[in-house]
């Protein structure tokens, strides 16, 4: 592959996953907040099985093209694409500490019997405040990734 399609490409793969995920901010996540509680884990238990493939291996393929760059591309670029790499892989740890146990746990529920405690355990609006986390921060490395390749194509 040549260089400038390598040094685009974790541009795209991060911008693909950045907007997947600020759709699903400024969209999926009113809506789950304002649903009832049958009609937010019907959502949660049809979208997270499409959502868990695809954002996994978008984020975790940005991460490896940017952490590949960052030792082997042109040198005005490497600090670009290391600092990318770091913003993705808070990203993803986010995702897995904080996101995916969450729907992994309303995953689990059943939508016609909603808990007697559930506006105790509730958890759409931790869900919410680590989403936008993750989402700024992805949105983020994106920004640095489009640097990236503007420096490794002006190299």
């Amino acid at each position: 592959m040549s260089v400038p399609a390598l040094a685009a490409l974790p541009a795209l793969t991060n911008g693909v996953a950045a907007g997947i995920m600020l759709a699903t901010v400024i969209g999926v996540v009113p809506l789950m907040v304002a649903s009832g509680y049958p009609q937010y884990v019907r959502m949660v238990q049809f979208m997270w099985p499409r959502y868990d493939p695809a954002m996994p291996i978008l984020n975790g393929l940005s991460l490896a093209l940017d952490v590949v760059l960052a030792s082997t591309g042109p040198a005005a670029a490497r600090g670009w694409y290391l600092a990318a790499a770091a913003l993705l892989a808070t990203v993803m740890a986010i995702s897995i500490t904080r996101n995916v146990p969450v729907n992994k746990f309303v995953s689990r529920l059943d939508p016609d019997d909603e808990p007697a405690d559930w506006a105790r355990i509730d958890p759409r609006r931790r869900w919410q405040r680590w989403n936008l986390t993750r989402t700024l921060i992805a949105l983020s490395a994106f920004t640095v990734n489009i640097l990236a390749a503007v420096a490794a194509l002006a190299s």
